[in-house]
């Protein structure tokens, strides 16, 4: 049976926080994770842009996922991180508050994102998945970073 993501089978979730909402990305649409936060402003970018960091020769576009999803400011402390993904051939990077672990699941064990998650947008989710003692939240890459 097919869950409300419309996949099937197993899954492994990246999970990380913003603010107080625990999040999780599918892990193969992640290249990596850095911790490196010098990054050169981009003049009249979009408030949640952060800027843009050279990456071993790649160009990487910073944004502040906590902004864009409608939270708060992301904080940059000792755990922040950027997670690094592809979209549309474009390296971005979402500063997140801190990495947590990986939970494996199955697609079909994903439930429908309630409207509002914590104050964030649910349209940015593709639905939330009971992991121990708490619902993650599976970012929707591509309608995030698609979004203006």
């Amino acid at each position: 049976m097919k869950g409300v993501t419309g996949k099937t089978g197993p899954v492994q979730l990246s999970c990380f926080y913003v603010g107080s909402a625990l999040c999780g990305i599918d892990i193969n649409l992640i290249q990596e994770m850095n911790k490196q936060m010098e990054m050169t402003t981009v003049p009249q970018a979009p408030e949640y842009v952060l800027g843009i960091m050279n990456l071993r020769g790649r160009i990487v576009t910073i944004i502040d996922l906590g902004r864009k999803l409608g939270l708060s400011w992301s904080r940059k402390t000792e755990s922040s991180r950027i997670i690094i993904v592809n979209s549309r051939d474009e390296n971005i990077g979402l500063l997140v508050d801190r990495i947590t672990d990986v939970v494996t699941a199955r697609w079909e064990e994903v439930e429908p994102t309630p409207s509002n998650i914590k104050g964030v947008q649910g349209k940015y989710f593709q639905g939330v998945l009971k992991a121990s003692k708490e619902l993650v939240a599976i970012l929707d890459v591509e309608t995030v970073l698609a979004d203006d």
